[in-house]
This record gives C-alpha cells, structure tokens and sequence, in this order.
C-alpha cells in the first residue's frame, strides 16, 4: 500500500550530478571545460597541480595570476569579459560557480552550467570571453580563488563588464537565482 504524504505531489525527483563512470551530468557550455584534479596525498598533507602547459585545458600562455576572495554567503556575479578567458582555481573554500551562454550565435545558447568546487573537489575552471559568469561562497568559511587570466588586467581599460546579480536586467538575462 502506498502511504498517502502531504505534498509530495510538489516534490522533485533528485537527479545526479554526475554519471555512474563520475563523468560530469549536465551538457557543457561550448568552450567552457573544467578539469578536476586529483590531489595527491604525502606525508606531510596534499599536493595538488593548479595548471600544466601540457594539459588540454591551458592552449594560451598564462600571463597573470591573481587571488581573489569572498566572504561567506557572498556573491560575485555577473561578470563577462569581451576578450580574456578566465581559468578559475578555488584554492580554500566551497563555492558555486555559474557560468551562462547569453551568446544568440552559439550552439549551447540560453544554457546554463553549475559547478560545486573547494579544496575537497579541486579543479580548474576555463570560462572563454562573452559567457556570463559568477559564484557564490557557500561555504562556512572565506573563499580563496586563483584566477589565470589569457590577458593581463589593463588598469586604463578593463575587460569586465559587470551586471549586478540582483538588478533587474540581470533577472531578466540569466536563468538562475542565488
């Protein structure tokens, strides 16, 4: 007999974020790639490799480096550069990142990708230029992120557009809420 539960005609089936091999569920956005990286323990603790030039993921030289951090519940978003691609790194922290395709000529147009990332589930994140983008430290404690941008940072005339998360326009562009 099936129990009769208030309100679980309003519940959602939960689905996987990943495949039974661990391969990533969700479509990637075109030209968005992330590669998780496996840290490697020793006596002493871990090591973990944030970027090699041989990996499939770095095709530009890196030119800067930066850290940024966020504080607990914080979000940054939305961001998008005309030009530089950004290759994110959560070196301490739990963050979501979004990244968005608001780009009408590409074959991923109107999708959206999540990625849960920390020192637990390293990764390098490649976000190319034109694609919306944005995370929120959902962890308990400040974010630290490294960022190895294909441009270096022009103090004159910065490639960053910024949409405020919360702003109407943004509500109206990209399908997520924080």
């Amino acid at each position: 007999m099936k129990p009769n539960i208030i309100g679980i005609d309003k519940l959602l089936q939960k689905q996987s974020a990943v495949s039974k091999s661990k391969e990533l569920q969700q479509k990637q956005i075109d030209g968005v790639s992330i590669k998780f990286i496996r840290p490697v323990c020793h006596e002493d603790g871990t090591l973990s490799e944030i970027a090699r030039i041989d990996w499939t993921e770095i095709v530009d030289p890196i030119v800067h480096v930066h850290v940024t951090t966020t504080q607990v519940g914080r979000i940054r978003a939305w961001g998008l550069h005309q030009n530089s691609t950004d290759r994110l790194y959560v070196v301490k922290g739990l963050v979501s990142i979004v990244v968005y395709d608001g780009r009408s000529d590409s074959p991923t147009f109107g999708l959206l990708n999540e990625f849960k990332v920390s020192e637990r589930n390293p990764a390098l994140l490649v976000i190319p230029p034109n694609l919306y983008h944005g995370w929120k430290n959902i962890g308990t404690d400040e974010a630290f992120i490294i960022n190895m941008p294909t441009s270096m940072y022009d103090y004159e005339k910065p490639d960053a557009l910024d949409l405020p998360y919360d702003s109407d326009d943004a509500i109206a562009i990209v399908p997520h809420r924080w």
